[in-house]
């Protein structure tokens, strides 16, 4: 085992290395390391420079993970960062792969920063509802300015090296793989011309042209559009007004002051708790680590309509080919189209070049047969939900495509194991359930069938990462886990609406709570129709479906977004929903032909109808075992659905309220509206009676 932190000289220059896999944390045993270190470079006569690199993939990415919870074993990394500023022989950072939170603040520390060119630097802290705590919300602005350290520290976002370069982060980027070589070479330069000691706090003049503007509270105000509710981001903006308004140390202080009022804050123990969920997930019960993975080189789409051409970027994005198949010419050329548009916005807004779009497109190709699938290792079906067209498909599927080829469905609701049925390879069906827009949403509800196989389930796991998706696995059952409890909401969400309340009224409720859009505004985001479809397709299968006004919106060809009306409006060329008397006009028809006369409903009654309801059919999935861990269904819907992070997925906030009063309010809504959504699930029953949570699972 190697040294944590070992002190080396090469020449005339001290080398402070940390190895501490897998990323560098900046655990206690690095931080003492770096102290015992820095002690030695400073006492080696022979050493005029000293150079902090890291071994390993990166330099240090940030707090170590395994210390969360615990008391903080001496020294601080504050300690650390200040004796590196304030050493008397110049030190460089030499960077590579992520310097991240407390990385960034201890190169931050140093006198001078060299990056690789690969390197990427961020103070991500907000993201867990923290903001940085040793020095990085002083230090950075006296390197950049205001606005460009507001917009890393209130967003969390990385910068590329090239960028850090510009913004003044770092004073060199360099080419090449070798941080040690590359900050050598920079030590030594520095060496001959007998370079000074730079420290950060010193520097006055990026802080003299921001003091006394405007810029605080135009960011306050931005904060408020983008992040309203958190509390994080305000602190951060706080924290970093310190540094144009007080002297350092005092600046340091209220850096303190205001991450105290993080740590203490609920919304931490949410995202900390989305931090960790977000890991687990990968995990999935039953299936050993050592599971085989098939090797999925060639993937098949089927149907270029939003989701085949979102779901195709995914694939394509990641350097693998992608054949998708359509029925007719026109459609499949214009679904390529889209995609086209796509990638060609993101490249004007600098996302990716001109050169990565020509490189995209060329890895997607449309076709017409399905014999164009033959050497496919994936093959994903993303058509209408119609549980007749879909076993067409599959049908045609299990004769083309070439054994232990795996075949998926991007179904959101219907059964995996009918889908499977009209195959001869039961085992290698699966449900891959993207999310709209599917090159965007981050989430993959992978829906294992009763017989798929476990090498299929690691496959389809593993395959999420690679596309940058969060997988979750969960089982099948009408709607999964997002959707089923979807559905649940939304029923009541329009069951409020029939009884009195405004579609406005309902949505303000749960963006009020952090949704980013509430649910009839996402109803048109999404498409009327989707929702339209599920309840024929329900209806024929013999459920009761009540009618809705939903219904006649549809009907009336007012889909949402995309045909400018829903149950909203859309002005030419926005997203942004209006109000429309028409809706209201056919809302009132409905509740007359439906004899219902509309009530005054309260916004806490829709937080309850539409979460409480949510909560318990999160209890019986849990019960019925198609979710294998309450933080499995909290990634879904943070990640899937808009859950605000900081509340920390349904089921963590459900703990926060109390079960009990959850069940109470749960035995009410049964016993005043009914329905078997308002019956309480067995499982939190019992755990109300064992005084227990959802956690304790």
């Amino acid at each position: 085992m190697p040294q944590v932190v070992r002190y080396t000289r090469e020449d005339n220059i001290g080398v402070i290395t940390i190895d501490y896999p897998p990323v560098n944390a900046m655990g206690h045993p690095v931080r003492a390391g770096l102290m015992e270190a820095l002690q030695q470079g400073q006492g080696d006569v022979r050493a005029s420079v000293l150079l902090l690199v890291c071994e390993g993939r990166t330099f240090i990415a940030g707090a170590d993970i395994r210390e969360f919870g615990k008391p903080i074993q001496a020294p601080w990394l504050t300690e650390v960062v200040d004796a590196l500023e304030n050493t008397d022989k110049p030190v460089v950072a030499a960077i590579h792969g992520t310097a991240l939170g407390g990385g960034l603040e201890t190169a931050l520390g140093c006198h001078y920063r060299l990056a690789l060119a690969s390197a990427r630097l961020g103070l991500p802290e907000v993201k867990l509802g923290l903001l940085p705590g040793a020095g990085g919300t002083q230090r950075l602005p006296r390197l950049t300015g205001a606005e460009a350290a507001l917009d890393m520290i209130t967003t969390g976002r990385f910068v590329p090296a090239d960028e850090a370069l510009s913004l003044g982060i770092v004073d060199r980027v360099a080419e090449g793989t070798d941080p040690k070589a590359a900050g050598l070479a920079y030590a030594r330069e520095l060496a001959e011309q007998n370079a000074a000691v730079r420290r950060v706090r010193e520097r006055e003049d990026r802080l003299a042209g921001d003091r006394g503007s405007d810029i605080f509270a135009r960011f306050r105000a931005s904060v408020e559009k983008k992040a309203k509710g958190q509390f994080a981001p305000f602190r951060c903006v706080d924290a970093v007004e310190a540094a144009f308004t007080l002297p350092f140390e005092e600046g340091l202080k209220r850096e303190r002051e205001l991450f105290s009022q993080c740590m203490e804050s609920p919304q931490r123990a949410g995202l900390i708790h989305a931090f960790f969920a977000e890991r687990e997930v990968a995990k999935v019960k039953g299936l050993s680590r050592d599971t085989p993975v098939r090797d999925v080189q060639k993937v098949g789409i089927i149907g270029a309509g939003t989701m085949g051409g979102g779901i195709a970027m995914n694939f394509a994005n990641a350097g693998l080919p992608v054949t998708i198949v359509e029925v007719a010419q026109e459609a499949l050329d214009k679904g390529l189209g889209v995609i086209r548009r796509n990638y060609e916005n993101s490249a004007k807004k600098g996302r990716i070049s001109q050169q990565q779009v020509e490189e995209r497109m060329a890895l997607i190709h449309g076709s017409l047969s399905y014999e164009d699938l033959r050497e496919a290792d994936l093959v994903i079906e993303a058509v209408f939900e119609d549980m007749a067209i879909k076993k067409e498909i599959f049908g045609t599927l299990d004769k083309v495509c070439k054994p232990g080829a795996i075949l998926a469905s991007n179904t959101s609701t219907l059964d995996i194991d009918e889908i499977a049925s009209v195959t001869s390879r039961p085992e290698d069906v699966v449900g891959m359930h993207f999310f709209s827009p599917a090159n965007v949403m981050k989430l993959l509800e992978n829906v294992r069938g009763s017989a798929t196989s476990d090498e299929v389930k690691a496959t389809v796991m593993a395959l999420a990462k690679k596309i940058g998706k969060v997988g979750v696995m969960v089982g099948n059952c009408y709607g999964f886990v997002g959707n089923r409890m979807l559905h649940k909401r939304g029923a009541e969400a329009t069951a409020l609406v029939d009884e009195g309340a405004t579609p406005q009224q309902v949505d303000k409720v749960l963006t009020d709570l952090g949704y980013p859009m509430g649910q009839f505004a996402m109803s048109d985001l999404a498409g009327i129709d989707v929702g339209y479809r599920i309840r024929q397709e329900r209806r024929k299968a013999g459920e009761d479906i009540p009618p809705s006004w939903m219904d006649k919106l549809a009907e009336q060809g007012r889909l949402g977004q995309k045909t400018g009306a829903g149950v909203y409006r859309y002005e030419e060329g926005s997203r942004t929903p209006v109000p429309d008397p028409e809706v209201d006009r056919l809302i009132a028809e409905f509740r007359q032909e439906q004899g219902i006369t509309p009530r005054e409903i309260s916004d806490q009654e829709i937080l309850e109808r539409c979460m409480y309801v949510m909560i318990n059919e999160g209890a019986k999935i849990l019960e019925e075992g198609i979710a294998d861990r309450p933080l499995d269904i909290d990634i879904v819907w943070i990640y899937g659905y808009g859950f605000p992070a900081w509340r920390g997925g349904p089921m963590f906030w459900a703990d926060q309220i109390g079960l009990d009063r959850i069940l109470g309010t749960v035995k009410g809504y049964r016993d005043s509206v009914g329905g078997e959504q308002w019956q309480p699930a067995v499982l939190l029953e019992k755990l109300v009676a064992e005084g227990k949570g959802f956690a304790d699972l």
